[in-house]
């Protein structure tokens, strides 16, 4: 190889590693500062494609555009009715002036940290603001929307004026006024989770069972007295169909009796002789049997047809 050669081969790997050096591609999901010796110069280049710097003196700095997690740990905190909890919370947030954010935070671990302490911090202190049930309820039921078997313990719960959910904006708004100077945005904070402390758990739960079975206790007396009310008509109702039958039975058997007695009546007019012989036989076949023994004067009336013919 001659030495022109090898000098435009040189030339053709100088060339190229500088224009690699020089231009840097920017993608959909993410915006760059460009440093030189470590200060930002220029704008912020949100764009994306392929862009160029001066090689070895200027250095991209690339951050994202979408929506990053921010996960608290969970803090032990009083309420202001001095219930200890665990609360737990998580919000979304974005770089919305990647040169600020450079200036103040450099990159994603520092603004995490940062987070920490706005969040937690502004956490902290709502939580104070407000007592237990303002923390762990949203809002308030309308006695129209409870069904009819959960209304008394519709009753006992005590109205709230917040919520959760307001207390969580209050949090978002304030940690928002202290994050606007740091290039970021928070977009949404939320509580994940509410909890008591272990010293104070078996105690609410204790609170709870007892109030439950309050609400069991009155449910079941309430159950009692309706079941004595069915009893009692039942029974009201069992005397009266008994009343009337009875009655009614009576009446029938009147009328039969009168009916029989008026027939006897016109059988006797008849014919005396006739309806006093099939009455006798009648008594005969009712009192006499072969297990029956019968001591009777001959002058007994009851002899009369069996001593003598017609």
């Amino acid at each position: 190889m001659s030495n022109k050669s090898l000098f435009q081969l040189v030339l053709m790997f100088a060339v190229l590693f500088v224009g690699t050096n020089a231009a840097y591609q920017v993608d959909e999901a993410r915006q760059a500062i460009i440093t030189q010796f470590g200060e930002p110069v220029g704008a912020p280049v949100t764009e994306p494609g392929l862009h160029f710097k001066m090689p070895f003196v200027q250095q991209a700095n690339f951050f994202e555009k979408r929506f990053l997690a921010w996960d608290g740990n969970p803090n032990q905190v009083p309420t202001k009715d001095k219930r200890f909890i665990w609360v737990d919370t998580y919000a979304r947030w974005r770089i919305v002036d990647p040169l600020k954010f450079f200036q103040r935070l450099r990159d994603e671990r520092g603004a995490q940290s940062r987070l920490d302490d706005i969040l937690d911090g502004e956490t902290r202190n709502a939580v104070a603001r407000y007592d237990l049930i303002e923390i762990v309820r949203s809002t308030n039921r309308n006695k129209e929307d409870v069904p009819i078997e959960a209304e008394e313990e519709a009753v006992i719960l005590e109205p709230i004026q917040r919520g959760r959910q307001k207390i969580a904006s209050e949090i978002l708004k304030s940690a928002a006024e202290r994050t606007g100077d740091l290039g970021i945005e928070i977009l949404d904070l939320r509580f994940k989770r509410i909890s008591y402390v272990e010293e104070v758990q078996k105690d609410v739960f204790a609170r709870m069972i007892a109030e439950r079975q309050r609400i069991a206790e009155l449910f079941r007396s309430e159950g009692e007295g309706e079941s004595a009310r069915i009893r009692g008509e039942r029974e009201r109702e069992l005397k009266r169909i008994q009343s009337e039958a009875y009655r009614t039975a009576q009446e029938l058997r009147g009328k039969a009796d009168a009916e029989a007695t008026s027939i006897y009546a016109e059988a006797y007019g008849r014919d005396a002789d006739f309806y006093a012989f099939t009455r006798s036989l009648e008594a005969y076949e009712k009192t006499l049997d072969s297990g029956t023994i019968f001591i009777l004067g001959t002058d007994s009336e009851l002899l009369r047809y069996l001593e003598q013919t017609r």
